[in-house]
């Protein structure tokens, strides 16, 4: 079993900038991939960046890239996705998630084994 958990959101004004952190605790020797994901109200969960945890490769979402960046630190088994440029339609809950297996549709939420409790990213215009 792997625990997540997110921290790092709140309310931003537009153009201004959000780090978010995923703490992972427990089996995390499993990990292959992790990500994160968002939810708007009224909408699904959508991806928005992926990384190889003992890899070099990165994935992003069109309506992300260039502007966040995903990073970790394997060392103290956490995950960051630094936000800069942030716009309104950006506001959502972000929610980190763990990959036990190798995929390459790193975007699929069905993909993912293990999820956070999510972390409320607010920008207002």
């Amino acid at each position: 079993q792997v625990q997540l958990v997110e921290s790092g959101g709140g309310l931003v004004q537009a153009g201004g900038s959000l780090r978010l952190s995923c703490a992972a605790s427990g089996r995390t020797f499993i990990i292959y991939t992790m990500g994160w994901f968002r939810q708007a109200p009224g909408k699904e969960r959508e991806f928005v960046a992926a990384l190889r945890w003992r890899g070099t490769s990165t994935y992003y979402a069109d309506s992300v890239k260039g502007r966040f960046t995903i990073s970790r630190d394997n060392a103290e088994n956490t995950l960051y996705l630094k936000m800069n440029s942030l716009k309104p339609e950006d506001t959502a809950v972000y929610y980190c998630a763990a990959d036990e297996n190798y995929s390459p549709n790193f975007a699929a939420t069905i993909k993912y084994d293990y999820w956070g409790q999510g972390t409320q990213v607010t920008v207002s215009s």
